[in-house]
Parts: C-alpha cells; structure tokens; sequence
C-alpha cells in the first residue's frame, strides 16, 4: 500500500506546484449522478446530448472541479487540509474518457489563519484548458504519513 504524505503550513512556499491526473469513465458520470441527484440528460441521455450544442454527452463541470478537490486532499497540501473556498470558470465541455490533468499553484499565504490561495488549472489530454479556478484551503499543522486507503467499490443493485 503506497503513502500519503501532506505539505504543513510551513513548509509550503508561493510557487510551489503539485498536478493530479484523473481519467473520466462512464462509472463516474453514473455515481456523480446518483450521488448529487444531477440526472440532467446531457450527462446521461446519449440521444438528447446528440441534439444539444456538444453533441454527445459530457461530464457534469462539477465532476470536473471535483478533481480539484482531489488534488488538494491528495496533493497540495494533501491530508488533513481543510476546503474553505473555490472559485471556478468552465471553459471547455470534458467528455467520457478524457483524461484531466490538473494542476495546483500556491500563490498566497495567510499566516493568521493558516490558509494558502491556490491557482488551479484542468487540462484535457489534447492540453486544452477546461477549467480555471482558485481554492484556499486551510494547511495542515501537522505533518501526516499514513498508508493510502483503498479507493471505495461500489455495485449497483440491480
């Protein structure tokens, strides 16, 4: 089992970058669904998304900044932080098996409260821009190693 490890307040410095990489699969369009209660049919109804101005289905953009989440808890500044804000600007449709790589910069600190503003890009595999954003987060204290959980496995009862 590999480790996570995390970034501590101090240890962070302005500049310091991180990226994490997720590939979008038609199990994360159904779970992202059922688990939002988002069952708009661009995202579900192959018919209905061909009539629309993407042509196909896409990923919920929430999906999308969900990955933002990820690398944060994952990444920069990894376990322990704590999600205080995000800003975010859509700019391209991600569809099913796109591969979203996004990336973390710390542009800020705020010594009182611990937090750090981070710029946060996704790009897709062709490395066009889909989403913008920034987050601040509140940075660990402490510094954390602990063994990566598994990731969750989940089974439709049908």
């Amino acid at each position: 089992m590999s480790q996570l490890s995390n970034y501590t307040f101090d240890e962070i410095t302005i500049g310091q970058s991180a990226d994490y990489s997720k590939t979008v699969t038609e199990q994360d369009i159904q779970m992202f669904a059922a688990v939002s209660g988002d069952v708009n049919p661009l995202h579900l109804d192959a018919e209905f998304a061909a009539g629309t101005r993407f042509g196909e289905r896409i990923a919920h953009g929430m999906l999308t900044a969900s990955f933002v989440s990820a690398a944060l808890a994952m990444k920069l500044p990894g376990p322990g932080c704590i999600f205080m804000e995000q800003s975010l600007k859509f700019r391209l449709p991600v569809k099913i098996g796109d591969q979203i790589n996004v990336t973390l910069e710390v542009v800020e600190k705020n010594e009182r409260r611990k937090s750090i503003s981070l710029s946060c890009k996704a790009y897709n595999a062709e490395q066009k821009l889909v989403l913008t954003g920034t987050s601040v987060v509140v940075a660990p204290t402490d510094k954390l190693s602990i063994p990566c959980p598994a990731s969750p496995v989940f089974r439709t009862m049908d």
